[in-house]
């Protein structure tokens, strides 16, 4: 399985909603908190100049926020994304 990572803050609703579902999944994760500056001009780097919460990465795959990974197991692609 490869590595999730979820950019997130502690009190963003879709950050918890996010992180609800890869729970409900199983799947573990790196949470990094962007309440601080530094990090969160680190994410929106890698995030392709992104700025909300949450931003959430597959592998090397940045799959976008919370209603992207939701759409995405509504789809029924999630599963084979986290297989890769």
């Amino acid at each position: 399985m490869p590595e999730v990572t979820i950019y997130t803050t502690p009190y963003c609703p879709y950050c918890h909603m996010a992180k609800g579902l890869l729970k409900k999944k199983n799947v573990a994760f790196n949470e990094i908190d962007v309440s601080d500056t530094a990090k969160r001009s680190a994410m929106r780097a890698k995030a392709a100049g992104r700025n909300s919460v949450p931003q959430i990465f597959i592998g090397s795959a940045h799959v976008g926020g919370c209603d992207e990974i939701h759409a995405l197991e509504a789809q029924g692609k999630l599963d084979g994304l986290l297989a890769a």
